[in-house]
């Protein structure tokens, strides 16, 4: 079947092979090349199509929008060509990021004005939610952070979205990475000092986006950089509750979304999240930077919290506090405060992404940036891995913020993971230091007994960030929702536990046993499961981009909607009645 596009035709569907429309008479072949195929969507200005670009060997799928006033004036048709070939020039700018669709053509005829765009296969975030449920707090983070940097792509291009939402981001098929769509030519804005107000009238709806995720100023026509902030803010409460903005209450006396008692995150993020949605402009975040580099500092919240409890604390720099009268009611701008050294630790990590030497606290030597150190494995010197990885023991010893910072950039020097003292070589192995020793002593990450930790979890502590679990027996236990970043598990025996919703990002478990184990939505990105055995396991939609899965036994697992690719599965251990991520079952036994 082919579609006639005549705005004004009174029967749209012909059959295959015709070249003029039967009910009107217009040509089908649109531009000469175009054969379309359905309607992808419609509204009062305009229209989009799935389209074949029939010259072109194989029929290459292509999305075509088109752009149709609803007045004949002059004067509306002549700004809303104007309109249409700003748009295309900004497309043409901005298709050249792999995450935003190529502008392919655009031309004008007598029914309207269109944009031809490469078509891209997938599934939307909002079919996603429809089809498989809500996304987990971790999930919610891992869709910032590929959509913020393509903002500020955008951005830095002068370009305002203007109709960011969960149905105008697609993840791609192909390589399972979020595409942004919609940059049709009705998020164009007018002019408002040059345009009448019936020029206004005739084109308000170019400029709107979707009323919900569009903030107040956006909705007054002057939208801002943070107008899509904003939109992606909602679009969050969307993946974490399914709710859409109109189903939600709002503050009557400041217009805000009332979203907080609807979603379960942790403190931090909801208050990111909150700056995300503030009405005012000005309290809100100003760049997509600035919301990534707010998300950065989450990892170290919970720390400081736990270094500044009532009790005495051992320095992770060699300062006993058990003796200091003072240790229980700290000076806060004392030197030797967690909050002192928090501060301190975060001018090092910012002036380490801004390429300038910082120092962490109580060290002679400059600070190396996380990523720094991942990159420069086998060229750190022997007396320096040491030393970086005894103090990152030490400090996930201590509990302390300035621990976890440490334990977190420098413990785990990526191609090492564990080093027993010595520098790490090879591929990183478990997420934790083995034990080091400085200045004669052995010093060991903390370890917590199986009912010591479920207790802790009863008690509502979720975080358990760089415990040492090796070879502990934790079968059944039910820790839903923790986190267990970088934390390791080598060995360990989780056979029938409870992890679902559980940031198990960079953990090490290697050889772990997770038989029957439930990691529905679990984030597992980076984790090594070298060798574990995940028979029956329920890891329907958990989040596995770049986890090491070689030798991992996956008969019988539940893969349906797992982020994992195939090269991932070639290295693990299948069965005929291993479930795949496309929800078919069946497979062979990998190397």
């Amino acid at each position: 079947m082919t579609l006639c596009v005549n705005p004004n035709c009174t029967n749209t569907e012909n059959p295959s092979g015709i070249e003029h429309c039967q009910s009107c008479g217009s040509p089908l072949l649109l531009n000469g090349r175009y054969e379309i195929v359905r309607s992808l969507g419609q509204g009062g200005f305009g229209a989009t199509f799935l389209a074949r670009n029939a010259p072109l060997p194989g029929k290459p799928y292509c999305v075509i929008k088109q752009l149709r006033p609803n007045s004949s004036a002059p004067n509306v048709l002549r700004m809303a060509r104007d309109l249409f070939q700003r748009e295309a020039a900004t497309l043409s700018k901005i298709g050249s990021h792999p995450q935003i669709p190529t502008l392919m053509d655009y031309f004008e005829d007598g029914t309207g004005f269109y944009l031809v765009q490469e078509f891209i296969k997938g599934l939307t975030l909002h079919q996603e939610v429809k089809r498989q449920g809500l996304f987990s707090e971790a999930g919610v983070k891992q869709i910032l952070s590929e959509l913020m940097p393509m903002l500020e792509y955008l951005h830095n291009n002068q370009v305002i979205h203007r109709d960011i939402k969960p149905a105008n981001i697609i993840r791609r098929a192909q390589d399972r990475k979020l595409v942004m769509i919609d940059f049709g030519a009705v998020k164009d804005k007018v002019n408002p000092i040059s345009a009448t107000a019936s020029e206004q009238t005739a084109l308000t709806s170019y400029a709107i986006g979707t009323p919900g995720y569009a903030p107040p100023e956006q909705m007054a026509m002057r939208p801002v950089y943070g107008s899509d902030i904003y939109a992606v803010g909602v679009t969050c409460i969307y993946l974490l509750t399914g709710k859409s903005p109109k189903d939600m209450n709002y503050n009557p006396a400041t217009g805000e979304i009332m979203w907080q008692n609807h979603v379960h995150v942790s403190d931090h993020f909801a208050g990111v999240l909150r700056k995300m949605l503030e009405v005012s402009v000005k309290h809100r975040y100003q760049s997509a930077r600035e919301v990534l580099q707010a998300m950065k500092l989450e990892p170290y919240m919970d720390s400081l919290n736990d270094g500044m409890m009532s009790k005495p604390l051992r320095n992770p720099w060699g300062d006993n506090l058990d003796n200091n009268p003072d240790a229980n009611g700290e000076d806060p701008q004392s030197p030797s405060s967690p909050s002192a050294r928090m501060a301190q630790a975060i001018r090092a990590r910012k002036q380490a992404r801004q390429g300038k030497p910082g120092r962490l606290p109580g060290l002679g030597r400059p600070r190396l940036d996380q990523t720094q150190v991942r990159s420069t494995t086998s060229g750190i010197p022997r007396s320096h891995s040491s030393a970086y990885s005894s103090m990152a023991s030490q400090s996930r010893r201590s509990g302390s913020m300035t621990g976890n910072m440490t334990g977190n950039a420098m413990g785990n020097l990526a191609g090492g993971g564990r080093t027993n003292g010595q520098t790490g070589g090879g591929a990183r192995s478990d997420g934790a230091t083995q034990g080091q020793t400085q200045g004669g002593r052995s010093v060991q990450p903390q370890r917590l007994h199986s009912q010591e930790l479920q207790k802790r979890y009863d008690r509502g502590d979720r975080d358990f960030t760089g415990i040492d679990f090796r070879a502990s027996n934790l079968q059944r236990l039910g820790l839903a929702g923790a986190n267990f970043h970088e934390t390791n598990f080598s060995g360990a025996n989780l056979q029938g536990a409870n992890l679902a919703n559980t940031d198990l990002g960079h953990a090490g478990l290697r050889q772990a046993r997770l038989r029957d184990a439930s990691l529905v939505k679990a984030y597992l990105s980076h984790a090594n499961l070298q060798e574990a055995d995940l028979r029956g396991a329920d890891l329907s939609h958990a989040y596995l981009s770049h986890a090491n899965l070689r030798g991992a036994n996956l008969g019988g697992a539940n893969l349906t909607g797992a982020k994992v690719t195939d090269e991932q599965l070639a290295l693990a251990k299948l069965s005929w009645n291993t479930v795949f991520p496309n929800g078919r079952r069946g497979g062979i036994f990998g190397g």
